[in-house]
């Protein structure tokens, strides 16, 4: 059963083709999946205001309909140390096509995952799992299995990734909180089942993922044009 407002952010979304950040993680959030601290600001006064919460270093991304690809047009600003980077950021960002705003977010760090999910016109929804951030294309380390999940499918699918002793802690290096991944996939997995009738793709990339939790830190929906 779809909440109303995602139910209304999905209808509302259409006639662009996609689910703007600030929407899409509000989706997320609905399904107790975990997201760093943020905040959409339309303005400089509610970034600087915002940051006082949750304090430097931040990330600075820009919000427009007319920008699917964020990093593609220099519309991420990572490593913000103070106010007035944050106002140079946000000043270069609102000169890009569309903007409506900026997310202001707390930085994360961790090992890149990358969750995602396909809505195949055959076998229905079906989930991803593998290495993410810059390095997707480069290690091709993916798993993928039709969904719903159970939790043995999800335990099956991240045990299959090359990068599982990664994961496990490699050589004195800390592991990954696995139990805070698996609840993830869990949540991802009910969503995926939720919005099936209304998605195409769905990309979570970066998932930062350390010794004590896993948090989206982008996520994009790409909606079915019906």
């Amino acid at each position: 059963m779809i909440e109303k407002k995602v139910f209304e952010i999905i209808n509302k979304s259409k006639k662009y083709g996609w689910v703007l950040e600030p929407d899409a993680k509000y989706i997320l959030s609905e399904y107790n999946i975990s997201l760093p601290s943020y905040k959409f600001a339309k303005n400089i006064d509610e970034a600087i205001k915002f940051v006082r919460e949750i304090h430097y270093p931040i990330v600075c991304k820009v919000v427009s309909p007319e920008i699917i690809h964020k990093s593609d047009v220099g519309g991420v600003i990572v490593g913000i140390e103070n106010d007035e980077q944050l106002k140079i950021a946000f000043e270069k960002l609102s000169k890009l096509k569309g903007f409506l705003g900026v997310i202001v977010e707390k930085m994360v760090k961790g090992i890149e995952l990358i969750v995602g999910a396909k809505n195949d016109e055959q076998f229905g929804p079906v989930v991803l799992i593998g290495m993410g951030g810059v390095a997707v294309e480069i290690y091709k380390d993916t798993a993928i299995r039709m969904a719903p999940l159970s939790e043995r499918d999800i335990n099956s699918m991240i045990a299959s990734l090359k990068c599982y002793p990664l994961l496990k802690g490699y050589r004195g290096a800390k592991g990954i909180n696995i139990d805070s991944l698996v609840k993830m996939l869990e949540h991802f997995s009910k969503m995926i089942m939720d919005l099936k009738e209304n998605f195409l793709s769905i990309d979570l990339n970066p998932v930062m993922c350390s010794e004590n939790e896993c948090y989206v830190a982008d996520a994009r929906i790409m909606l079915k044009n019906h």
